[in-house]
Order: structure tokens, then C-alpha cells, then sequence
């Protein structure tokens, strides 16, 4: 695992974005796992500008983490919604290679087994970008999450529901119960993983993730079984971390 200490937020973000990038010029038919969350929206700002710049998306294929349910993807908590907005809307990706989970999805364990088709059919994931959130989840794999489990319907935590509250115009009580999200071994199987963490917030469960016990019960810990993962940490959330590693 590559670990690397940005001297705050913004940096962290660009480097994020910069790596992406980097992927995206290289492979001749990028294929992107993308994430949602607050910390992801300077990582998309900084590739929308780059894009602006010069990178193009048009070869690219995209495949999100997760998505709440039952949501419908017009609406505008949904994260269709935020990645059409964060992102989409501001690039020349082609809407028809973008893919989320559907939140609407009448049958939620067809559309779970459709949607791991889908990345098979794609190839595989490239990169995936990944955030942690204050359970220690990547996607919405909360604990305890088997590392060998594949993109499914899941109960979210409390902690998580307040998390996100945001959205929900800070009442986590309308967060929803549930979501779909790929599993921990479907992350796994992705070439390469991108990690990334800023604030204080986030210094305890990085630490746990990256050097504490390897366990179902943090599942941003795999990283560490991954053969081709980094993690990129501002000041703070890298502030409980040994300095002599």
C-alpha cells in the first residue's frame, strides 16, 4: 500500500484527481469506479477544470459504489443526481457508458447480479476511487462486511444515516434504511484502488483502517490485501498515524 500525506484538503484532492487523470490518458478504454461524498466533490472540480484543460472522458466508462434505496434517480438526493451534477453534466463523458445502481429497482438482488454482469462485460474496473466513512465503510459496506462479498442490498448504520444527513436537509431520519452497493470483494477486484481521506473527523477510523487489525469489522482495512492500492491523507485526517512507519 502506498500511503501519501498531502499538507491539506485541496492538495489531497488535486493529487487524487492528477492520479485519475494519469489512468485515464494511459488506458485505452478507461474504465473509472467512482465514489460520492463531500471529499469527492473537490476531487470532481479539480477534473472538471482539467478537463476544461485539455482531458477528455469521451472513452471512458464509469461504474459508482453505491446507491440509497428505494430512490428514484430523478430525484435530487439521489447520487444519479449528484453525479450528474458533481461531474457529468460538466464533461463529455457519454451518459449511456455512465452506470449507478438503480434505487428504483423492483427486484434489488436482479438488478445486484445485473450490475456485476455489467462490470464483468466492461472488463473490470480499472480504478476504483474510494472515500471511508466514520464506520470504517468503503462503499456502503458497513460492518461487518466479508471481503469476499459482492455488490448487494444493505442496512445502513445510524452513523452513517447522520453522516449523510445533509442532503436530507439534515434530517437523518429521512436518510434511507438501506442501499445497494458493490460488496468488498467487488472493490478487490478492481486493478487498481484510490483512497481518500481529509479532515479530523477521520483521523480515528483511518487509523484503524491502516493500522489496526486487517477485519470485516473496518472494511477500508482490505486496502491493505490489496496488491495495488494508495491512500491519500490530508494533515489531519493522517494526524493519529505513527510517524516512524
Amino acid at each position: 500500500m502506498e500511503i501519501v500525506l498531502a499538507p491539506d484538503a485541496m492538495t489531497a484532492c488535486r493529487e487524487a484527481a492528477a492520479r485519475i487523470a494519469d489512468y485515464m490518458r494511459g488506458a485505452p478504454d478507461p474504465v473509472l469506479g467512482l465514489a460520492t461524498g463531500r471529499t469527492m466533490e473537490a476531487v470532481y472540480r479539480a477534473l472538471v477544470g482539467m478537463h476544461r484543460d485539455g482531458l477528455s472522458f469521451a472513452r471512458c466508462r464509469t461504474f459508482n459504489l453505491d446507491e440509497y434505496y428505494p430512490i428514484a434517480r430523478d430525484d435530487p438526493r439521489s447520487y444519479h443526481a449528484y453525479m450528474h451534477e458533481q461531474l457529468f453534466r460538466h464533461v463529455d463523458i457519454v451518459p449511456e457508458r455512465t452506470r449507478l445502481p438503480d434505487g428504483a429497482a423492483p427486484d434489488p438482488e436482479c438488478e445486484c447480479r445485473a450490475y456485476e454482469d455489467a462490470i464483468r462485460t466492461a472488463g473490470g474496473i480499472g480504478l476504483q476511487l474510494l472515500g471511508i466513512g466514520l464506520t470504517g465503510h468503503i462503499g456502503f459496506n458497513e460492518p461487518p462486511s466479508d471481503f469476499v462479498t459482492r455488490t448487494r442490498l444493505v442496512e445502513l448504520d445510524e452513523e452513517t444515516r447522520r453522516q449523510n444527513a445533509e442532503m436530507f436537509d439534515d434530517r437523518w431520519q429521512d436518510v434511507p434504511r438501506r442501499a445497494l452497493t458493490m460488496g468488498v470483494g467487488t472493490i478487490l477486484d478492481a486493478r487498481r484502488l484510490l483512497m481518500v481521506a481529509t479532515g479530523a473527523a477521520k483521523a480515528r477510523i483511518v487509523r484503524d483502517a491502516l493500522e489496526r487489525p486487517v477485519t470485516p469489522m473496518v472494511s477500508a482495512s482490505a486496502l491493505r490485501q490489496h496488491p495495488a492500492s494508495t491512500v491519500i491523507l490530508d494533515s489531519e485526517a493522517a494526524g493519529l498515524l505513527r510517524l516512524d512507519r
